[in-house]
């Protein structure tokens, strides 16, 4: 890669203003959704025949159309027709300059701040029309972004980015660690991540080829970060396999895989975190498979599942990210392989989510699966500082005994509401709901006793004399009511409701 090249096409890009603000501010939101939709139509009539170097940039790059030569030129002034040619990304053989990568900008908020990068990947079937290669680079999508959010905050010495595909966890990454290592099968992948890297000016990011785990053998991080191929796919009867999602391993072994080898790969105490699928069988729970994956590399786990799907929608969505369509004479030979190839392994629903993994640094106790299908909280504080929160509280209730934790003074959360709902006339409440406006937004149903202590919790009091006194006001037993409320607290305090300080 010639380095000076790539400064120029930086120098250009920050001269256009290419930035996600202008691209929104030439088509609007609504054509930024309906691009989201796979719909470009509204994006490429606000910015068709307009000269604004980002208006170019974004046609050719964003939106993957061919364009006028002498526009191109002036949009790329330092680096020149040559120069993009050069580096990959465009083809300037015919009449028209015809894109060969997309390129566009990606705006951030994390713990640090708000930031903004260009990113370079594949064309995607919206710009070439057709269904996509089987080497595809895949660019910043859901998956990612969710991915990125979850990261924790805080500074370390050493990461790993395990399929690092365009290099966007990577990036990311770099933002905390002083080092870190990017690994993929993909010798493409790694091409675009280092352009990546180099246009964005961040140096301290290795890159090396190889299947997962393989390039890094012998060494140890302190954080791990993958996005890896999870996609469950039927193997040997002709079914497309894309690089970018498809790992090569049979039903869920590949995430399964990754999980019991990667304490071999994490100083004590380091943390890794993933997405997966998990299968759900006659007889297999999938959130139980995926916990009992960690227990076997001898890790800590929290795992969170997001959402399941039936055999029949899970084949759907991927032969549809594939570009194939349902009208194409492709599409129902290729369900039907899908479900052949669960129906052999008798599995009835997939699971998607997230895996949080640490190697344990004394005695061993996080061990934690839920269930949440609540909208996320996207805010600056982002799920990988409520995760990061949560670990703490973990850390400081787990060895806590009943008599300790008497003793600890608990508050309530500031995202934390409570809703009560009664029958109409009534004049007790039939439900009463705590909601957490930020982190996973549990809603959790609470009982007349733990919504009094919940109400008094005000970090002043001890949860011994919240527990004494709410005994007294409803004229129970304090010993029984400790013994019910104690769990339930707990619980509270895992999910970030209630924060426990040791008082004054």
């Amino acid at each position: 890669m010639d380095a000076a090249a790539v400064r120029a096409l930086r120098a250009d890009l920050e001269a256009a203003r290419f930035t996600v603000d202008r691209l929104t501010a030439f088509w609007g939101t609504a054509a930024d959704a309906a691009l989201e939709r796979g719909n470009r139509v509204p994006a490429v009539r606000a910015v068709a025949g307009s000269t604004d170097p980002a208006a170019v940039l974004a046609r050719v790059f964003v939106l993957g159309l061919d364009d006028d030569p002498a526009a191109v030129a002036g949009a790329l002034p330092a680096l020149g027709l040559a120069g993009a040619a050069e580096l990959g990304l465009v083809d300037t053989a015919g009449s028209r300059i015809r894109p060969l990568v997309d390129l566009r900008p990606y705006a951030f908020l994390d713990a640090r701040g708000a930031g903004e990068w260009w990113i370079a990947s594949d064309l995607g079937e919206l710009a070439t029309g057709a269904a996509l290669r089987t080497d595809h680079v895949l660019g910043v999508g859901g998956a990612s972004v969710t991915l990125s959010g979850l990261l924790l905050p805080g500074p370390v010495d050493t990461a790993l980015d395990l399929g690092t595909g365009c290099g966007i966890q990577a990036l990311h990454l770099a933002r905390e660690a002083r080092r870190v290592v990017a690994t993929d099968i993909s010798s493409r992948a790694l091409d675009l991540a280092r352009l990546n890297a180099a246009l964005n000016a961040v140096t301290s990011i290795e890159f090396r080829l190889g299947s997962l785990f393989d390039p890094v053998s012998g060494e140890r991080f302190d954080r791990i970060a993958s996005n890896p191929p999870f996609v469950i796919t039927p193997r040997g009867v002709g079914v497309p396999e894309y690089e970018y999602r498809d790992g090569g391993a049979v039903g869920d072994d590949l995430v399964a895989g990754i999980v019991r080898a990667t304490a071999q790969h994490l100083v004590p105490g380091g943390i890794a975190q993933l997405l997966g699928n998990w299968e759900y069988r006659a007889t297999e729970d999938g959130l139980q498979r995926a916990l009992g994956w960690a227990d076997e590399g001898g890790l800590e786990a929290w795992i969170i599942e997001r959402e399941t799907l039936d055999p029949a929608r899970y084949a759907e969505t991927w032969i549809r990210d594939g570009g194939t369509r349902p009208a194409s004479p492709e599409y129902e030979p290729l369900v039907g392989a899908w479900l052949d190839d669960f129906a052999a392994r008798a599995v009835t629903a997939v699971g998607f989510g997230y895996l949080l993994l640490r190697r344990p640094a004394g005695d061993r106790m996080l061990r934690r699966v839920e269930r949440i299908d609540a909208p996320l909280d996207t805010g600056a504080s982002g799920l990988g500082v409520h995760l990061s929160a949560a670990l703490a509280a973990h850390d400081l209730i787990a060895p806590v005994d009943d008599a300790a934790l008497l003793a600890l003074h608990p508050s309530v959360a500031g995202d934390v509401t409570e809703e009560r709902s009664h029958w109409p006339g009534a004049e007790h409440p039939t439900v009463i709901t705590l909601r957490q406006g930020g982190g996973f937004r549990r809603e959790v149903r609470v009982g007349t006793a733990l919504a009094a202590v919940v109400g008094a919790c005000d970090g002043e009091l001890s949860l011994g004399a919240i527990l004494g006194a709410v005994a007294s006001i409803l004229d129970v037993d304090a010993a029984a009511l400790t013994a019910e409320i104690l769990p339930e607290v707990r619980e509270l305090v895992l999910g970030g409701m209630l924060i426990l300080t040791s008082g004054g």
